[in-house]
């Protein structure tokens, strides 16, 4: 029972709250059968001495603390829905007031969620991207589905360039004693990719298959096996093969193979339609941005620190889950990068503050308009997310609850609102003026070019940019 509640800081309440005597000696009760079978008392077998007996010789209170405990949760959570507050954390400050047979009281302090103002959001002007696709970005394209398509092919009548992929046995020498980790067989080498030490792969390059050579190298300074670091170390290496990646000829055929086209034409067309529909949809998206950036301008709220720090949590998680997909795990991710968990974090801070800010602002629109999603909208979403994860309704019920799903629904519907109310203009593209003097008798004519300009150094253009 919420016997008081009241402000005493910035998003932070004190509720007071009662238990009375009938559900607390209940609890009592509870706690009681839950711990009595490890408790000795002479003149019992274990487990089976009565309430009271052990009441006398522990304490009337002796089952105080886990009544409470049992109660707790149930009582705090009731209090903050009867107190009608936004709960934004499990940071709860606790003060027992009095605990005994007449029931319980005490008091908690709770951090709630920013109380929020927006500006107008009715209106509001943004410009939108004017977008095209140009034949040079239908050809680049085009250029990069050939790389995506190209193959790597055997070569046989040359030595090896940097660029090709080498097939190499080596081994690594220092002092004339094999290391450990040094020796490979079989190994398909990148040329310039920088896997080896610097200094190998250029000397890989230049030999012909089938031939047996040193490769003279000496390890970094920084090398991570101490002992090999800043050491000279000869590598011997047989060259197996000679691969180089083959890009396919731009033509009919090609169409064929990587479409459902007949013709490079009919290829490029579908290219430049798919290209100008990304386009759009990104220019759709940068006028949601652009609105909803305005938005959060002209909103005013004291964010508590717990809802940022909580959305950071959030999005760490989401980067481990996508770390996991790939067979890799955060710990290790991040050791590789050679950072701690405390500098990752900080690195998602700038992006959880500004999804707070939106999701406070949009939220209060969602407020201020009334806006509820229905129940054909809130299915309608629940069935399109169990096809998007390839999982049950049920499944999608059981693993979000359904008033969260509703939240984000009418989140959505006040960013339509919004943007159905702005503004928008499309971006004109800015043409350059051409300079003009004036005749005598005031006509304007073209400004006339100097015969004997002056070359301009590189100097002057970069500080003309």
């Amino acid at each position: 029972m919420l016997k008081s509640s009241k402000k005493v800081d910035t998003n932070r309440y004190e509720l007071e709250i009662t238990i009375d005597k009938e559900k607390f000696a209940e609890a009592v009760m509870k706690a009681y059968r839950k711990t009595v079978k490890n408790i000795n008392v002479p003149g019992f077998r274990k487990g089976k001495a009565p309430k009271n007996i052990i009441e006398k010789m522990y304490g009337e209170s002796v089952f105080y603390e886990d009544a409470l405990d049992i109660l707790y949760p149930e009582a705090v959570e009731g209090a903050i829905k009867e107190a009608d507050l936004k709960f934004v954390d499990d940071k709860i400050d606790f003060d027992l007031v009095s605990i005994g047979k007449e029931g319980v009281e005490f008091k908690v302090k709770i951090t709630v969620y920013p109380e929020v103002t927006v500006a107008e959001y009715k209106g509001i002007v943004v410009e939108k991207n004017a977008v095209s696709v140009t034949a040079k970005e239908v050809e680049e394209e085009l250029s990069r589905l050939a790389e995506r398509n190209a193959r790597m092919v055997s070569v046989d009548d040359r030595a090896a360039e940097m660029g090709d992929t080498a097939v190499i046995d080596f081994e690594g020498f220092v002092d004339g004693v094999a290391f450990d980790g040094g020796k490979g067989e079989a190994f398909s080498l990148g040329l310039g990719s920088g896997q080896f030490i610097p200094g190998f792969e250029e000397q890989v390059a230049g030999h012909n298959i089938g031939e047996e050579f040193d490769v003279n190298v000496t390890f970094p300074e920084e090398y991570q096996a101490e002992e090999l670091a800043g050491k000279p170390a000869v590598f011997k290496v047989k060259l197996h093969e000679i691969k180089k990646r083959e890009v396919p000829v731009i033509d009919d055929e090609f169409a064929k193979d990587v479409s459902e086209f007949d013709t490079v034409d009919e290829l490029k067309k579908d290219l430049k339609a798919k290209a100008l529909e990304r386009k759009k949809k990104a220019a759709e998206e940068q006028v949601e941005n652009a609105i909803v950036d305005k938005i959060v301008e002209g909103m005013t709220a004291e964010i508590p620190e717990a809802m940022i720090t909580n959305r950071v949590k959030q999005m760490v998680q989401d980067f481990a889950y996508r770390l996991q997909m790939q067979g890799m795990n955060l710990e290790t991710y991040i050791k590789y990068t050679g950072s701690d968990m405390a500098e990752f974090e900080k690195t998602f801070r700038p992006q959880a503050e500004k999804q707070v800010k939106m999701r406070l602002a949009l939220e209060k629109i969602v407020e201020l308009e009334n806006i509820v999603p229905t129940e054909e909208e809130i299915n309608a979403q629940i069935e399109k997310m169990a096809n998007d994860y390839g999982v049950t309704v049920e499944q999608v019920k059981n693993a979000i609850p359904t008033e969260e799903i509703a939240k984000d629904l009418a989140v959505n519907k006040a960013i339509d609102l919004v943007k159905a109310e702005a503004v928008i203009t499309e971006a004109k593209k800015t043409a350059a003026k051409k300079t003009t003097t004036k005749k005598a008798d005031g006509e304007e004519k073209p400004a006339a070019k100097k015969s004997t300009a002056k070359k301009t150094t590189k100097k002057e253009e970069e500080k003309a940019e």
